[in-house]
């Protein structure tokens, strides 16, 4: 600051301020690339501000709040939360490492952060795997306040015999979970992929508001989010457009928008950039939907991962992965099949929760190799798979699936930096398990 000051050019600052305009080149930001190449977005200053303008009305906040930062701000999506911080003046706290997150949230103590599902199914997994270490009266208290946050529902906390229920709930359990997150946790902001229902009604029990949102690198990124106002928030959904938003749905089911946030076009692809914005403006996001009634947007599936079977029914693999992740059990998982006769997965057991089981009923393995192969944990999961089948259509449900011995992670390259599945990858890279499920894959 100091020799700033002491070089200070106001003219010559003038002078670069006044060249630059609003529809000038700000950024290029490449898309994650996990279902294909990667793309330059060549983003304005126009896209940008508009963008965290029209977030910051959401959250209201001041000087006196701080911010937590963990995601890479090389993706537009954390940039932008992070200028609209800024923008807001508040106080932004920057996390070293992810491993250490639960020593930030209760040190800084964030008013708000932003995060993808990947670390609020986490949070929630580590929450199960703490209730089953209790024993006896004490774990029946923690499972059924955790029953209780399970059902809450926006406005039933109002009303008379939950409201109670809930109160109590709070009081022997909720609280404590809750203080790990920090004594001023309030909004928790999610988007890049589709967050479970559970979970929304899990932290609002908790008095934390899961806002969750939708958009893309191209759209800088917001196009849509649930927000604090009354009816702003629809459980399920991804929300309501920004005012300066506008939305529809094509007759294929594909999400279309026009907003003041879309990119200028891809980097030296013109070609590509008229693929996907057409000859009226709209962009082509990729996404199918559907604008409910309440004017809210939910998101279906990705338009490229939905695919046919030989019997021509088509699979939405995102909406049955959502479905299997509310296991306990499975961490993650890869719904494939396309023209083959059935839709069928690789599952990534949730390895904390399936330890503690084994440990419960007795059962020891050297590695995770044996415990996956072992007939007890292949019978768990035949009755799991099972179980989360029956809420399927039959054409829908998973008829075989392997079970891999290993998480998958950014580091071996499974998972995209926000934690995305990188299905390219994990296609090439898994092939042997595939192919023990269809060997003319």
């Amino acid at each position: 600051m100091e020799l700033g000051s002491k070089k200070s050019d106001e003219a010559k600052l003038k002078e670069i301020k006044d060249s630059i305009t609003e529809n000038d080149i700000a950024t290029i930001i490449y898309t994650s690339g996990t279902t294909g190449t990667p793309k330059g977005v060549v983003l304005s200053h126009k896209n940008l501000v508009s963008n965290f303008i029209a977030a910051s009305k959401i959250p209201p906040y001041g000087p006196e709040h701080t911010a937590l930062s963990f995601l890479p701000i090389c993706h537009i999506y954390e940039r932008m939360l992070n200028y609209m911080y800024q923008y807001l003046g508040m106080t932004v706290y920057y996390a070293g490492s992810l491993a250490n997150l639960p020593d930030y949230f209760t040190e800084f103590n964030p008013h708000v952060f932003s995060t993808v599902p990947r670390l609020l199914e986490k949070i929630f997994a580590k929450v199960i795997a703490k209730g089953n270490t209790l024993k006896g009266i004490q774990k029946r208290i923690f499972f059924w306040a955790l029953d209780v946050a399970l059902n809450y529902d926006i406005g039933k906390e109002n009303k008379w015999p939950y409201g109670l229920k809930l109160k109590i709930a709070h009081i022997l359990v909720l609280g404590k979970i809750k203080i790990t997150l920090g004594k001023n946790a309030d909004i928790i902001v999610s988007g890049g992929a589709a967050l479970q229902v559970r979970l929304c009604r899990f932290f609002w029990a908790l008095g934390i508001h899961v806002l969750e949102g939708y958009g893309l690198t191209e759209t800088s990124p917001v196009l849509t989010v649930n927000t604090l106002e009354p009816h702003g928030t629809k459980f399920g959904t991804v929300g309501l457009p920004f005012d300066d938003v506008q939305l529809k749905i094509a007759e294929d089911g594909e999400i279309l928008c026009k907003t003041p946030g879309l990119m200028l076009g891809y980097y030296k692809e013109e070609a590509m950039t008229r693929e996907v914005i057409d000859t009226d403006g709209w962009f082509h996001t990729g996404d199918i939907g559907v604008i409910e009634s309440t004017g809210h947007l939910r998101i279906t599936d990705r338009k490229k991962l939905i695919f046919k079977t030989s019997f021509g029914k088509y699979i939405s693999p995102q909406l049955i992965e959502n479905k299997f992740k509310e296991s306990l059990f499975i961490d993650q998982i890869m719904v494939f099949g396309e023209n083959q006769k059935f839709a069928a997965a690789l599952i990534v057991p949730e390895f904390s929760n399936l330890t503690a089981w084994c440990n419960e009923k007795g059962l020891k393995f050297d590695n995770k190799t044996d415990m996956v192969n072992s007939l007890e944990v292949r019978n768990l999961f035949k009755n799991e798979v099972a179980y989360l089948n029956s809420s399927l259509g039959d054409y829908e449900r998973i008829a075989q699936y392997e079970i891999l011995d290993k998480e998958w992670s950014i580091e071996s390259g499974e998972l995209s930096a926000t934690l995305k599945v990188r299905r390219t990858y994990i296609t090439k890279n898994y092939r042997e398990y595939m192919l023990k499920i269809f060997p003319d894959l």
